[in-house]
């Protein structure tokens, strides 16, 4: 496992705990079980509260972020549920970038997140 799917994976982790208080559902994707479908498609994350899908989201990393990712993205945001990115904090002005040079900063909301450690 490389270590970009390694945390990958446990930010989905991490998102599901964190917010499973705001949610009254969330169904994860990962890419070996790509069991919880949303409109034809597969996003991390599908966040809801009673029974309606409010928002999707997908983690992205350093080797996942590109300009034909956006293309997913947008077809992400067309699905009728918000879009939530997240991203690597230091990546996050790269990724506003893309979303306004594809036409699609009104359409995702992008969060960061950023691994920190602390040595004595």
């Amino acid at each position: 496992m490389k270590n970009g799917d390694l945390i990958h994976d446990w930010m989905i982790s991490y998102l599901k705990k964190r917010l499973s208080r705001d949610y009254d559902a969330i169904k994860v994707n990962h890419d070996e079980d790509r069991s919880n479908e949303f409109n034809g498609h597969y996003p991390d994350l599908i966040l809801e509260n009673h029974g309606l899908v409010l928002a999707v989201m997908e983690v992205e990393t350093e080797q996942t972020i590109s300009a034909e990712k956006a293309e997913e993205w947008k077809t992400m945001a067309s699905l009728g549920a918000r879009l939530i990115l997240m991203v690597p904090k230091p990546l996050k002005p790269k990724v506003l970038d893309i979303l306004w040079k594809s036409g699609m900063a009104d359409k995702a909301s992008v969060g960061s997140y950023e691994m920190n450690v602390q040595m004595p």
